[in-house]
């Protein structure tokens, strides 16, 4: 099956971009219209996140997210047999905050949200670095898919290591000078031994392990924002979130980064995977030893 599929999508791979944009047009209005993907959810967190907006306006973020969520399939498919030249004609990235702290001989975490396309930024960022560039991934249950994506995400250098078992995968690189990517703004699987604070006027649940693993190990984050300058160009923006973790009160790292995924949804609302169930947890009065906003539960 792997080589089935493989073979597909490689073939694919070699089509021209123009020809798989137009793929692409057609795929996002057969998925929002037709087949209207995941909608109810996607309409549901754009009404939580945007209050404010007209129903008009909601409908309007939800097409754009539908078009750049299947230019992300689109493009991750071309990176099946993309140049390295191809790949940086796409990116831009000012990698000053990274130079610095490699020069200092510090490792690094980069927290990243689920905004598009991070697939091409995997592919982007170990060609842009002198660091080891270390991904944390969950693994696919497809085994097909799961090779696959696993040959297409290491092709240019990155070192995939899976969220089920992170801990273990990861000692062996104790010793190097490596970046951490971590997509930090997932649901947690457990909300009773999560970080609670309010997103978008909301209590919302976020794992810890980002944060506590900076604050034990003191590595410097950064956290990065992928937005689009056109179709099929993205520029990241970062900010360093702390450069000595350990100095910080409990929830402090986790207070900044939400706050910075919060205004970088603001600004590129479409940039955004509204089809993940991002706030299928409810606040119980019995997390309230686990809230760490400063402001109150909303």
């Amino acid at each position: 099956m792997y080589y089935i599929v493989y073979g597909i999508f490689y073939l694919m791979s070699l089509l021209p971009m123009w020809f798989l944009y137009i793929i692409s047009d057609i795929l996002a209005v057969l998925v929002f219209v037709v087949l209207g993907y995941r909608r109810k959810v996607i309409m549901e967190n754009i009404a939580i996140a945007f209050p404010e907006k007209s129903l008009a306006e909601r409908k309007k973020i939800a097409r754009k997210f539908y078009h750049n969520f299947v230019d992300n399939f689109i493009e991750t498919i071309k990176l099946i047999s993309a140049s390295p030249e191809w790949i940086n004609k796409r990116f831009q990235l000012d990698s000053d905050p990274f130079k610095k702290l490699y020069a200092e001989g510090r490792k690094v975490q980069l927290h990243l949200g689920h905004n598009f396309n991070w697939e091409l930024a995997n592919a982007f960022m170990p060609m842009h670095t002198d660091y080891e560039f270390l991904v944390v991934y969950m693994p696919i249950k497809n085994k097909a898919m799961d090779r696959l994506f696993m040959k297409l995400r290491t092709r240019t250098g990155s070192v995939m290591l899976p969220a089920t078992n992170m801990r273990n995968a990861i000692v062996q690189y104790r010793h190097s000078q490596y970046m951490l990517a971590l997509v930090a703004d997932q649901a947690p699987g457990s909300p009773e031994r999560a970080f609670w604070l309010n997103f978008f006027g909301r209590p919302t649940p976020f794992v810890k392990g980002p944060e506590s693993g900076a604050r034990v190990g003191n590595i410097p984050v950064v956290f990065a924002d992928i937005y689009k300058t056109s179709r099929g160009r993205y520029r990241v923006r970062l900010e360093v979130g702390s450069e000595n973790p350990h100095e910080l009160p409990e929830g402090e790292l986790t207070r900044r980064y939400i706050r910075f995924l919060e205004e970088s949804i603001r600004k590129h609302p479409e940039m955004w995977l509204w089809s993940h169930r991002r706030w299928k947890h409810d606040w119980k009065e019995e997390y309230r030893k686990l809230w760490i906003d400063t402001d109150p539960v909303k």
